[in-house]
Order: structure tokens, then sequence, then C-alpha cells
């Protein structure tokens, strides 16, 4: 049996390239896309715990792990364009102040739904879309000093919402 090794032994390896799959012939003809960064990727913690940085954010005398924001689009367009999806993403993760490890996108068929993700160093985004009901769904979960609601702004510019629900929770509240 090998032995095992603890997680700061190890060295997270960026992935490089870009690896786009379509599967054909049948009428679920699906599109599946996996863009990773190729920027500097976290390393494990090295220091013993008690001397890791820590990435709670103290605001308005409230210690959280982040702020978790939760927004539906309604009478959104674009739902089913994969490009501008990915493109509505990285500058939500910018505006955010977030850092972007890797996205992954997932067309069902053509004219269908998106679902995808946003890794983050910070967390993630997600979505998924209904365009057969102008539907969008984004979790957008960030922590330290990153600002989700920032990306509001984005996701309107870029799917153009009649209507919206937004819920915003503070996760990991101390105390």
């Amino acid at each position: 049996m090998a032995p095992k090794s603890s997680l700061a032994e190890k060295e997270f390896v960026p992935e490089v390239g870009f690896t786009a799959e379509l599967t054909t012939g049948s009428a679920n003809a699906a599109a599946t896309r996996t863009v990773p960064n190729t920027a500097s990727m976290p390393r494990p913690l090295s220091e013993p715990l008690g001397e890791a940085k820590d990435y709670f954010v103290e605001r308005d005398g409230v210690m959280y792990a982040g702020g978790h924001v939760l927004a539906d689009l309604w009478g959104a367009s674009n739902l089913d364009n994969i490009d501008l999806i990915e493109r509505a993403l990285r500058e939500a993760v910018d505006v955010c102040g977030a850092t972007l490890l890797h996205i992954h996108l997932h067309r069902f068929s053509e004219g269908g739904g998106v679902s995808g993700v946003a890794v983050l160093a910070e967390s993630h985004i997600t979505v998924h879309t209904w365009p057969e009901r102008g539907f969008a769904a984004f979790d957008i979960f960030m922590c330290g000093k990153c600002e989700p609601m920032n990306a509001l702004p984005v996701l309107r510019k870029y799917f153009q919402p009649t209507e919206e629900q937004v819920d915003q929770h503070r996760r990991g509240v101390v105390g």
C-alpha cells in the first residue's frame, strides 16, 4: 500500500489548453466546454493551520465566511448562448474582485438550456438556464473581501431580465 501524503505536500498543477466536446447523432445533441484559466493556481497551505491566513470577513460588526447571492432572472434573453454566458461569468468574476480558476459550461441541446460553473479561489458562480421559459438561476458565493452583489449589474447587462428576485445571505456567521 502506498504511503499517504498530506495535502500540504502535494502541488496543484494548472490545466493548460481548451477542451471542447460535441456529442452528435441524436436529437439531444450536447455541447460541453471546459475552459481552464492558466493563471497561477492556488497552492495548499504549507504553514500550520494556526498561522494560515483567515479569509473570513468582518462587516457591520459581524464576522462570516462570505456572501452568498441567489439571483433568479425572469424574462431574460441570450440564455442558450454559451459564448455570451462565458463572457458574462468572466466579467462578473472580475467586477466582484474574485480569482477565476476554471469555467465549465454544458449546453443540453441546440437552443436548449446551459448549466455551468465558474470555480473561484474564493468559491463559485453557477448558472442554470431555461430559455424556453426565459428563466436563469445564478448562485454566487464568495469568501473574503469579494463583493458578490457586484455581479448583478453584469448579469442584467448580458441577460436583460424583465424581472428578478435576489436573496443575499451571510454564510458561516461566527457567534
